[in-house]
């Protein structure tokens, strides 16, 4: 039973008992009051006590001596108190409890409190001396932090949380929160760089976005044995940007059928497997301004790759066109195929009537149409090539090029292609479809014009259902001429490849049919969402390296194009840098060139600050 005036102990708070009963009421310090069952208190002392007990104080006693006395034994609560304080009152007993629920010296309950053993004390006082030791030390750093006289590399351990932060390895940092700022990723890299932890050679987007650091690990098996067509005499070209050292697809032109021919990872790269689950888990190859994350294995580049020997595996869609451009038919056949690696530069000096390229750039343009009177929409704004090396950054812009028009043009009839293939043999298989968008009846010329129709088209749709691909002007449409660069063009390989093993069960007996439509949905589903991580981190980086390029630039010239005013505020078009940006800007028609000039820079924000230089 608990006595009225008692000391007890109420949620690690002591408590004067002031009234008994069914609830028990008491005195907390500072005067408030509270009725609570019996159970939720322990009796320190019985008291009578007066309010007093309950004001704070310190008290005088041989801690160490009584712990050195008790060894081996033990004794209540009360005992402790006129053992460490030589009487037992209300005060020496609060005192006592506060010894026990420390834990450095005894342990046990209020009934029965034991001394600990000598090694655990020692162990316990290292501990505490290194944890006060810490408190200091990071007191300390936080003094030369906002002195600004960090000592690195040393201090960079008290920074991990910053970094990580700016990484977006979590969402809490305790650094900034003990400077007062606020706990965001850009507040984070702000600090890093005001402090010359980091320099702004430092990215941390793709980390922030989740995207994979470095390439694919898991070994990708050489091509196995199998019987292909022998292409290597006709003339094939791969055509792509200088800088590409990937080439998975090549085209050729037979009469008139035009060959694809894509890169043939599939051959080995089978569903399932290590090198299949990593390459999923990644979705894409991640292109970056200082490098590549790849999918599959560098070393798997020179077998797979087109033109990186001088015969290459490849899978090869021929497409056999009628009256118009349009497709009659289409065949898929693993085949050899010796390509010769053209630039686009290059490859325009082919284009003149008789050149080696002259007929794959009319059957190019009939192409383009068909699809244009089917309702196609063509979208063309400026493009660069940002490219960091040794510590530098390039922006260059990119030259509108015939032969990567003739280039798309031919992926399309591929990706047409495949998808009848699939749905005239009721394969699963991954199509891509985009509904048609609102666009407007009378759309703007220019550049003005284009932003105005990408802002009406609608996402894209992936599904094991066939539509209708509306700003394509395709009926039917999927993706298979990047299976080094994206998984859904793997997959659609890989289903094509068990397809074509099921024509010929004796040669390949054993082999796993082609995936059901559930399952093909779950792989594309996983696929797309880690394709959707590496294109914000793609985006966010070029961001990132066009603000390191502009940061020692302030007050340089620059023409910008009016896309859309927005009362007081235009967005501008920088063609030079490939930039979209907000400018202060009263007037202001579509398509108007201005003068800008730049004011500042944030890279953390990836914000740069242009104004309408004044006449």
């Amino acid at each position: 039973m608990i006595a009225l005036k008692s000391l007890v102990v109420y949620k690690n708070r002591p408590a004067l008992v002031t009234e008994t009963g069914d609830k028990i009421g008491i005195c907390l310090p500072g005067g408030e009051t509270l009725r609570v069952r019996e159970k939720d208190v322990e009796t320190i002392h019985p008291g009578p006590c007066g309010p007093e007990v309950l004001e704070p104080g310190e008290l005088a006693g041989d801690v160490r001596g009584a712990w050195e006395l008790l060894e081996g034994g033990s004794l209540p609560l009360r005992e402790l108190a006129d053992l460490v304080y030589g009487e037992d009152t209300a005060k020496t007993a609060w005192a006592a409890y506060g010894l026990l629920q420390d834990g450095l010296y005894f342990s046990g309950t209020i009934g029965a409190i034991s001394a600990r053993k000598s090694g655990e004390v020692e162990a316990e006082e290292q501990k505490r001396q290194g944890k006060q030791r810490e408190i200091r030390e990071r007191e300390a750093f936080l003094e030369r932090l906002r002195a600004g006289a960090l000592e690195l590399p040393g201090d960079g351990r008290f920074l991990q949380d910053v970094e990580a932060l700016a990484c977006g390895r979590t969402e809490k940092c305790r650094t900034l929160k003990e400077l007062g700022r606020p706990e965001t990723p850009p507040e984070a890299h702000r600090l890093l760089l005001e402090k010359g932890v980091w320099t702004p050679m430092v990215n941390p987007h793709p980390a922030r976005f989740g995207a994979p650091a470095g390439s694919a690990k898991t070994p990708l098996p050489p091509p196995p044995a199998e019987d292909r067509l022998d292409l290597t005499g006709l003339a094939a070209f791969a055509i792509d940007n200088p800088w590409s050292d990937d080439p998975d697809d090549a085209l050729s032109l037979e009469g008139d059928t035009l060959w694809v021919h894509v890169a043939d990872p599939a051959a080995a790269l089978l569903p399932g497997s290590p090198p299949d689950l990593e390459a999923r888990g990644r979705g894409t190859t991640l292109y970056l301004p200082e490098g590549s994350a790849r999918m599959i294995t560098e070393d798997a580049l020179p077998r797979y790759a087109l033109g990186l020997s001088p015969v290459s595996p490849a899978l090869s869609f021929k497409i056999t066109l009628g009256a118009g451009g349009a497709i009659a038919g289409t065949d898929i056949i693993p085949s050899l195929v010796r390509v010769t690696r053209l630039t686009y530069e290059e490859a325009d000096g082919l284009a003149a009537e008789g050149a080696p390229l002259a007929a794959l750039f009319a059957l190019a343009e009939r192409n383009r149409r068909r699809r244009a009177g089917a309702g196609a929409v063509s979208i063309e704004l400026p493009e660069v090539h940002i490219r960091v090396s040794g510590g530098t950054v390039s922006i260059e812009p990119l030259k509108p090029r015939r032969s990567a028009d003739l280039v798309r043009e031919c992926m399309f009839l591929a990706g047409e292609g495949a998808a009848r293939w699939a749905l005239q043999r009721r394969l699963p298989f991954p199509y891509v479809s985009q509904e048609p968008g609102d666009l407007p009846a009378s759309p703007l010329s220019g550049l003005a014009g284009a932003y105005q129709l990408r802002r009406c088209m609608r996402p894209r749709t992936l599904s094991v259902k066939p539509a209708a691909h509306g700003s394509l002007g395709l009926d039917g449409y999927t993706q298979v001429t990047s299976p080094l660069r994206r998984y859904t063009d793997l997959l659609a390989h890989q289903q094509i490849r068990a397809f074509l093993r099921g024509q010929n069960p004796r040669e390949n007996p054993g082999d796993a049919p082609p995936l059901g439509e559930e399952e093909l949905l779950l792989r594309l589903a996983a696929a797309d969402a880690a394709a959707q991580g590496n294109i914000q981190a793609e985006r966010a980086s070029r961001t990132h390296w066009t603000m390191v390029y502009l940061s020692d630039k302030r007050d340089s010239p620059w023409e910008g194009v009016v896309l859309e005013n927005r009362g007081g505020r235009a967005l501008v078009l920088i063609p030079a840098l490939g930039l979209e940006t907000q400018v202060p800007l009263r007037g202001g028609e579509p398509n108007e060139v201005i003068p800008l000039i730049l004011k500042s820079v944030r890279i953390p924000e990836g914000e740069a600050n242009f104004i309408k230089v004044a006449g």
